[in-house]
This record gives C-alpha cells, sequence and structure tokens, in this order.
C-alpha cells in the first residue's frame, strides 16, 4: 500500500519523535497543511490506501476560524493516537479535514471514529499566524522534548532567558533559530487560550515552549520542525549538564558571549532577536 508523500512522511516523524522518548503515551500531535496540489489528488491519491473517505459533509463546530485558513485542509494526527503505533494504524491515528468558518468537516481516515487532537485549537491557530509571515509554513509538531521540559522546570525562564541560555551553549543555535523561542507560562492543555497565546509568540518565532509542558515547532515540512526542536533539545540538554557539573547558573560559565554571537550572526548572515 502507498500513502502520498505527506503520510508517508507523518509516519516516519511521529515515529522518529518516539524513538527520541519525547511522545509517551498519547502524548504529542502533529499537523500539515495540505497544497492546492495535495488537494486536487487527494481522492486519487487515497483510493488504493486504507483512508476511509467521507461524502457526508457533516461540520463539526469548534471555534469562529480565522479567514486566511479557511476552506484549508489538515492532515492531522487523532486525539489518543500513540506514536509508538501510527506506523501500524495510520488510517485509525489521523484524517484530513477542511475547516470552515466555524469549524471543520471530515474528509478522510479517522477509520474507527477518532476526532481531531484535542490541541486543535492550537493547530489551526498555529497554521494560520505563520502563513501570515511564511506562505510556505505547512507543518506544526507539539512535543515533550524531555530536556526542554525539565529545564523549564529547574529554571524560571522567560523568551529572552531561554533563548539566550540555548543560543550561549551550543553555536548552531542562534543559526537553527535565529527568531529565538517564544515562552509561555504553565496552561491547561487543549484550550482556547493556551492555543491563542501561543499564535500570538508564533507572529515572531518558530518555536514556542509550553513551561512545564513541552514545545512546539512550525516550519515548512516535517524535518524543519523536527529539526528545530532537535536544535533546541540537545541545547537544553547541554545547559541542564553545565548547570549539573559546575553548580552555577549557565551564564555564570565559559559559554558564548553576546558578541560571539553576534560574530556568528555576521558570518553567516543572521540576525539574532535578543542581541
Amino acid at each position: 500500500m502507498k500513502y502520498p508523500k505527506y503520510i508517508e512522511e507523518l509516519i516516519e516523524v511521529t515515529n522518529d519523535m518516539w524513538l527520541q522518548g519525547w511522545d509517551e503515551y498519547n502524548g504529542g500531535n502533529v499537523s500539515y497543511r495540505l497544497t492546492p496540489s495535495d488537494i486536487t489528488n487527494l481522492e486519487s491519491d487515497l483510493k488504493d490506501t486504507d483512508y476511509q473517505l467521507y461524502t457526508d459533509e457533516q461540520e463539526v463546530e469548534v471555534m469562529p476560524i480565522p479567514d486566511n485558513i479557511q476552506n484549508q485542509y489538515l492532515l492531522i494526527t487523532a486525539t489518543f493516537s500513540h506514536f509508538r503505533k501510527l506506523k501500524h494504524q495510520v488510517s485509525v491515528d489521523s484524517g484530513i479535514i477542511r475547516l470552515t468558518d466555524k469549524g471543520y468537516i471530515k474528509v478522510a481516515g479517522f477509520n474507527t471514529g477518532k476526532k481531531p487532537t484535542s490541541e486543535i485549537f492550537m493547530h489551526i491557530l498555529a497554521h494560520s499566524a505563520r502563513m501570515k509571515y511564511d506562505k510556505n509554513s505547512r507543518v506544526v509538531i507539539h512535543n515533550h522534548a524531555n530536556n526542554i521540559v525539565l529545564y523549564s522546570l529547574l529554571n524560571g525562564i522567560t523568551s529572552e532567558s531561554l533563548t539566550l541560555d540555548l543560543w550561549s551553549v551550543l553555536t548552531e543555535s542562534i543559526v537553527v533559530f535565529p527568531d529565538g523561542i517564544g515562552v509561555l507560562p504553565w496552561d491547561v492543555p487543549g484550550t482556547k487560550n493556551l492555543g491563542k497565546n501561543t499564535a500570538e509568540l508564533l507572529q515572531d518565532h518558530r518555536l514556542v515552549v509550553w513551561s512545564q509542558h513541552g514545545v512546539l515547532s512550525t516550519g515548512c515540512d516535517y524535518q524543519d520542525c523536527f529539526g528545530l526542536i532537535e536544535t533546541a533539545n540537545k541545547a537544553a540538554g547541554l545547559a541542564l549538564k553545565l548547570q549539573q557539573i559546575s553548580g552555577k547558573s549557565v551564564s555564570e560559565n565559559n559559554v558564548l558571549t553576546k558578541d560571539n554571537l553576534r560574530a556568528v550572526c555576521r558570518a553567516l548572515g543572521v540576525v539574532g532577536k535578543y542581541l
């Protein structure tokens, strides 16, 4: 059975995240905004797969949908989907929806009656926010990357402090995410409020940390999003070990200075948000 590329890549990235230990049990969720070509070829691409196709167009009301994302199609993971198993039952643990002015209509998948992730508010608003700044932004990933979560549990963090700490321990960080990392204080998962506040931070950042909870990234494809989290999580791990070994805060150690970071930016043609 051959799935279209965007479904094959969903299978790959969810398995990769589970192998990293970022998506325990039913933790984590992913969405992909289909291209016009994906939509045109949708029926033919799925006809020989196990994805159920729907023709009844029953609308599920969620919230007022931003104008710029109405009638867009999302491939999105299902609530209570386990990324350990998704590769074996992707048509059960994901589906395609078409967004309306106040919710969505199931188009395909969710074969056993599941519905989209409980973080659907965040996914809709995140796509809408990033589309305003980058027409090529198509993927949103949320997971519980271990080092990032632990760093937020041990340290009081802000967008600026977390960004500078992670930039200072891994030279490549400022190249990978020069726009920094947005930080939100802890909030109840799956709420409209969390989705709204996340979307506000996504106006300036592609990475957002939910303190004491997890992280999400946005990007042009799955590997772009995975790489953003992978880099930030590695830097957070280095920062944690540095604190543990030295008994000092990150900035009190022999880390990269702002002058060092500015030199990297000049050499590689990037602009560091907090410099």
